[in-house]
């Protein structure tokens, strides 16, 4: 029987579950799995700036593909504390990461020794496990666990951490016949299938709402095909955005208080009955329940057991991966369609495209100092179909949402239940690894961006090109905005006179400087005509140089975007469409 070190026998482990690339930092107490990183080959690391950058660098790698699981390694204390705000965004929104960590010793572990932390107990909330392997002979069955555990039902992160004695012991391993373990999903039943159609047959005016659990199970295609057979619109969530392109005839627009379109909601509130596949009911997409709910009859399908019924009691509820209850939808349409027993749903499905072509907001505004709307405009003008957006949280995002166009799943990758500032950079980092081939635009306000732009220098030194889009208003616009409801505007203004560039106003930050020095491009632009020539300035740029290459654009400092409470109540502060050039690139043209 071979025989290695727990560490080595590790990381041929992760080979053989399909790992090529990792991301993290290395420390005294992770150094002998380093060394069987490197004896091992097989698996490319990036060596990123801070830990919670290689654990969102790895949780972007994991989505933007099928199948992916990112890794990220770090040693023992803060390396995994660093890791824990990573971990909570990728169970939040159902994303396999391991994370994997060093530790001190076994034998002084619960002494108090130099970084020594239980991360195992700090890890467990947001994690499917969490372990400290105390046994070297155990790590093979845990990492097999771990893989088994992120992969099946609602996938999700997974936490091995890994005593510096329990790397180095040697244990018999044999690589060559190690097999992962199958991988459990619930699969729904026919019977529950046809219960869930023939509530969907006694209706009027149906939806679907589509969530990100369609695209984690790969099924955006069959989603399309039920939409099409049964003619229903489909009510994309923001993480599922991109299962069904939004130039669709069926694509009904996104519903919610901030990511949202003015059509959607309008559509929204006149449908009677709603099934939701993959989704978790999220309450920016809701807002109040009694509003969202009213006259309506849901059904919802969801792999995980416990979500069905947590926010409310659907009507009937569906324990299934989404491909496997896709798969059957289609199957039984098909036969109803066969039959001549599908309802006509044309002119409800006209509806929601006339409210489409109606119901717009206003990108066109030739203000200098910028709105951010204008930005948007550009963005749709210089970026195609194929572009990937990569974004967390923040004015930027909401309002990208609402203005930009997506149209293929896992082309907007969004941290969308934490919303930690700092993640967008290092995820772009992330999916331009996974996916180099396809073109990549991050967007950020000044403040995320500021919170991790150490990770650009991963993309200069690794040469990992994107595009990333810099909105500046030196304010923490969504914050700003939020305060209004409480009469303040306290500790969210950003500006401050930078007396190294003095041109910079009262913008502060310089960050032409800053991603300069980092070895990256930039670009700074402050009117609106100079934009579209800025962006395809940026790609040239990253094509030439293989770095990131920033575009930064000065907004005026004050913007407020739609939102509000209930989706019946949208608040919408600037001036809408009203004319054809007011929405020059919206998805259909504004019909008035």
């Amino acid at each position: 029987m071979p025989r290695m070190t727990a560490a080595r026998a590790a990381v041929e482990i992760l080979k053989r579950e399909g790992v090529t690339n990792a991301f993290g930092v290395p420390g005294a107490a992770i150094n002998p799995f380093y060394k069987a990183l490197q004896q091992g080959g097989g698996i490319d690391h990036t060596l990123a700036r801070h830990v919670e950058g290689a654990s969102h660098m790895a949780e972007g790698y994991t989505r933007a593909n099928p199948g992916n699981i990112g890794v990220c390694i770090g040693t023992s204390g803060p390396a995994g504390t660093d890791m824990i705000t990573g971990l909570y965004s990728a169970i939040g929104d159902s994303i396999p990461i391991l994370c994997i960590t060093g530790q001190a010793p076994t034998a002084v572990i619960h002494k108090e020794d130099f970084q020594a932390v239980d991360i195992a107990s700090i890890a467990k909330p947001v994690t499917k496990a969490a372990t400290t392997v105390l046994e070297a002979a155990q790590v093979p069955g845990v990492f097999q666990q771990a893989f088994h555990l992120m992969r099946s039902g609602r996938p999700g992160p997974v936490l091995i951490d890994l005593p510096i004695d329990v790397q180095l012991t040697e244990i018999e391993f044999d690589p060559e016949t190690y097999t992962p373990l199958p991988v459990y999903k619930p699969f729904a039943s026919r019977p529950q299938i046809e219960k869930a159609l023939s509530l969907l047959l006694a209706s009027e005016r149906p939806l679907i709402v589509a969530g990100g659990g369609i695209i984690n199970a790969d099924a955006s295609d069959l989603l399309v095909e039920f939409a099409e057979l049964t003619g229903t619109p489909v009510i994309p969530t923001l993480m599922g955005w991109g299962t069904i392109a939004d130039d669709h005839e069926l694509n009904a627009g996104m519903v919610g208080l901030q990511t949202s379109h003015r059509y959607g909601n309008a559509t929204f509130l006149e449908s009677d009955f709603v099934i939701g596949i993959g989704n978790r009911w999220a309450n920016r997409h809701t807002g109040g329940l009694d509003v969202y709910t009213k006259d309506r009859t849901f059904v919802h399908v969801d792999i995980e057991p416990t979500q069905i019924g947590k926010i409310f009691a659907p009507d009937y509820g569906i324990v299934s991966d989404a491909r496997a209850a896709l798969e059957l939808f289609v199957e039984v349409a098909k036969e109803l369609k066969a039959e001549g027993r599908l309802p006509d749903r044309s002119e409800w499905a006209a509806s929601a495209q006339e409210r489409k072509a109606t119901l717009q907001r206003r990108t066109h505004f030739d203000n200098v100092p910028m709105k951010p709307q204008r930005v948007y405009e550009e963005m749709n003008k210089a970026f195609g179909p194929e572009t990937r957006y990569v974004t967390t949280i923040g004015l930027s995002q909401i309002a990208g949402a609402q203005m930009l166009h997506v149209y293929k799943p896992r082309h907007w990758i969004n941290c969308g239940q934490a919303g930690p500032l700092g993640w967008t950079i290092p995820a772009a980092l992330g999916v331009a690894t996974a996916d180099p081939e396809t073109p990549v635009v991050a967007l950020s306000g000044d403040y995320d961006f500021q919170f991790m732009l150490e990770e650009l220098a991963v993309g200069a030194q690794h040469r990992i090109p994107y595009v990333h889009v810099l909105v500046n208003n030196a304010y923490l616009g969504l914050i700003r905005q939020a305060q209004r409801n409480l009469d303040i505007n306290f500790q969210v203004n950003l500006e401050f006179e930078n007396i190294n560039s003095p041109e910079l106003g009262v913008y502060g930050v310089d960050h032409i400087k800053v991603v300069e020095g980092l070895g990256c491009k930039a670009i700074r632009v402050t009117e609106p005509d100079q934009l579209l020539q800025a962006f395809e300035e940026a790609k040239k740029l990253a094509a030439e140089y293989r770095v990131p290459v920033v575009v930064e654009a000065i907004l005026e400092r004050v913007t407020n975007i739609s939102m509000g409470v209930q989706i019946d109540g949208v608040n919408e502060w600037e001036d809408l469409a009203t004319e054809p050039g007011h929405a020059p690139t919206s998805i259909k043209p504004l019909k008035v």
